[in-house]
This record gives C-alpha cells, sequence and structure tokens, in this order.
C-alpha cells in the first residue's frame, strides 16, 4: 500500500453515498486509472460494483461480507479485500473508516 498518489487530478465534487455515511473524491491518475478515496462513517452498507474493486483500508475497523459469502471477515488498517465486477459487499464500519478504492 503506498502512503501517497502523485501527479493525480482530483474531481473537486465529493461522491456523497447513504444520506452521507460514505464521502469519498475521485482522482485520476496520469496513466489513465481511477481510484477514490475517502471515508465511511460507522453504518452498516451495501455496495454495488459494476467493475473489479480492490477496497485498501487505511485506518479504522470494519467488517466484510461479499455476495455469495456465508461468513464476515473483520479488516483493519493495511488490509484489504477485492470484490469482482457486476457483485456487492456489505460493510459494517465499526469506527469511521479511511479507504482506497482501486477500480479495474
Amino acid at each position: 500500500m503506498t502512503a501517497k498518489f502523485d501527479d493525480v487530478s482530483i474531481t473537486k465534487k465529493a461522491n456523497i453515498y447513504f444520506d452521507g455515511k460514505c464521502v469519498s473524491h475521485t482522482i485520476h491518475l496520469t496513466d489513465g486509472s481511477r481510484k477514490s478515496v475517502g471515508v465511511i462513517f460507522p453504518a452498516k452498507l451495501t455496495f454495488k460494483t459494476a467493475e473489479p474493486e480492490l477496497m485498501e483500508i487505511v485506518a479504522g475497523r470494519c467488517r466484510v461480507k461479499l455476495a455469495g459469502e456465508a461468513d464476515w471477515r473483520s479488516l483493519g488498517a493495511l488490509d484489504s479485500f477485492k470484490v469482482p465486477a457486476n457483485s456487492s459487499f456489505d460493510i459494517e464500519a465499526l469506527e469511521t473508516v479511511d479507504y482506497v478504492c482501486h477500480f479495474g
């Protein structure tokens, strides 16, 4: 996990989901890739994916369950999980979660 991203452009308008329980900003890297960086406040939420995602937990604690899985996984800082395209995952933020989502 890298500590920072260099040479990016940022979409100024925030992505606000679930009545403000998740807030992120999209960043565009010079190689054409796109990521979002944000926070999830304590809540239990379901996200749907259109493309594959790698979610990095930068700080905080959460539980995650991918579509089709029976068990929750506990995650914390420096953990990550992959979500396939056209799928979903449940996340329960046990405290404020700082994350990076890598698309594609």
